[in-house]
């Protein structure tokens, strides 16, 4: 048990707490694992002491759906369309993964997540090819000291004889639940649905229902592809039951009124990842339908096979897209905006306590409060970036980068300190990243010469699509 004591003193404490507010210049006091005390001033004996003057202090990022496993086949798909990176990635590189290499993907990409201050992070899990899969993506996070909501995928990208049939991964669903889950953890098992209308109704329902029995977060890919019934279903799951507070909606670009209405009711969140979207050909980020319909917004990295592993480029990117949005019609009447719509600090909320909340960890995590866990992050140092500062939340928005986090703290273990990773040989780490892309991508010339392959032939997916569906309100 960690009994350690830190004082956190003199920065911007930049609390994302409403009824403490900002500190300009105050301390925060913590007390093994939890954050003991906040304060303009304090007076503190047997501790260690972090020097934050000319920082700011605030609670870790939460990134509410990172494909963490994809790590280290960082960019392959940096000009892919949507359906490039679902040929190329879920159906020929998924495959070719082996139990070690999730594990190094789980295990640098919690470390960059940490590098960059993110230090909760909702781990969408679909490359379980066989249970030694699914267990070493649970220990790549637990080596590597993140907070983490770990979603166990029931999509299948590999045959395996130990998963001959559906009922066979929801087993093993079960297993991981009764084996990693405990009181105290960083680690909680969610799950992470096969997208609706890709397999049969009768197995989504049975995804929801185990997820349920074993009382787990739910996050799932919904609205994400245009023209298409897969990764819908909004209705058909209202109808069902199926929706919940429980879940996280991801994406959620092409839905109805209707759809996010009934998203509302059911007190679902919902997940934006702004680089992956706008660069896929996704459509419009869903902050302004989140903002209609009273749902909170978190932000996601999604995919470092893509985009940064960051939440700072998420923010900025995200704030940016929605202030044009809210600007463009007033543009177009050739007129300028006279306020802006929503603020830096609305986006670190997206990235802070709405990701808590998303995560069920409001109460824990998500800002700086007595009692909370102490998952803080210390912002500055000698860059261009922090001076000087006139303004903390837009000065981390704009201008910050994971070069100007200094100090990491999760659960009140240091797990960054003078702008480094404790304990991280970053060389032999990277060289492992490196050696897993070449042996995954070696296995996947096999059999795939080019990447993205070429489209199934005689495989339609929208006829499967409205089978399924048709099936639930059958």
């Amino acid at each position: 048990m960690n009994t350690e004591r830190t004082w956190i003193r003199g920065g911007y404490v930049l609390s994302m707490d409403e009824e403490l507010g900002d500190l300009p210049i105050g301390d925060v006091l913590v007390e093994g694992d939890r954050i003991a005390a906040v304060s303009h001033h304090l007076e503190v004996d047997d501790a260690r002491v972090i020097d934050a003057q000319g920082h700011i202090v605030m609670p870790g990022f939460v990134d509410t759906h990172r494909h963490t496993w994809q790590t280290q086949m960082r960019g392959i798909c940096a000009d892919w369309t949507l359906n490039d990176y679902f040929l190329g990635i879920r159906l020929a590189i998924s495959p070719a993964y082996s139990p070690e290499d999730v594990y190094v993907g789980n295990y640098v990409g919690a470390l960059e997540a940490l590098n960059a201050g993110v230090t909760t992070i909702v781990d969408f899990s679909h490359c379980n090819n066989s249970p030694e899969h699914a267990d070493a993506a649970v220990e790549g996070l637990r080596t590597a000291g993140i907070r983490a909501l770990h979603c166990y995928g029931f999509f299948a990208s590999a045959p395996d004889p130990r998963f001959p049939d559906h009922v066979a991964r929801r087993a093993d669903f079960v297993r991981i639940v009764r084996t990693y889950s405990s009181t105290g953890s960083l680690l909680t098992i969610g799950a992470a649905l096969t997208e609706v209308g890709s397999i049969p109704w009768s197995d989504t329902v049975a995804e929801v229902e185990v997820a349920r029995e074993a009382h787990a977060r739910i996050v799932t890919h919904t609205g994400c592809v245009w023209g298409s019934l897969i990764t819908g279903g909004v209705k058909e799951m209202h109808a069902f039951g199926l929706l919940g507070p429980e879940q996280i909606h991801v994406h959620c670009n092409t839905l109805s009124d209707d759809d996010w209405h009934l998203l509302a009711r059911a007190g679902a969140k919902v997940s934006i990842s702004p680089e992956t979207e706008l660069n896929m050909g996704m459509g419009r980020l869903a902050l302004g339908k989140c903002r209609a319909f009273g749902i909170r917004p978190t932000l996601s990295c999604d995919i470092v096979s893509l985009n940064s592993g960051d939440l700072f480029s998420q923010m900025r990117l995200a704030l940016a897209y929605q202030r044009f949005a809210d600007n463009d019609p007033i543009n177009q009447r050739g007129a300028m905006p006279q306020t802006l719509t929503c603020s830096a600090r609305d986006a670190l909320r997206w990235a802070t306590c709405n990701g808590a909340d998303a995560c069920g960890l409001e109460l824990q995590i998500g800002s700086l409060r007595p009692g909370k866990s102490a998952d803080i992050i210390v912002v500055g140092g000698d860059s261009f970036a922090g001076h000087p500062r006139h303004d903390a939340a837009g000065s981390v928005v704009f201008q910050a980068t994971s070069q100007d986090v200094r100090y990491v703290l999760v659960a009140g273990r240091t797990v960054k300190r003078d702008g480094s990773l404790i304990g991280v040989d970053l060389s032999r780490t990277l060289a492992r990243a490196e050696q897993s892309a070449e042996a995954v991508l070696a296995r996947v010339r096999q059999t795939t010469p080019f990447l993205p392959p070429k489209p199934l032939p005689g495989v339609d997916l929208e006829a499967m699509a409205r089978h399924n569906l048709a099936a639930a309100m059958g």
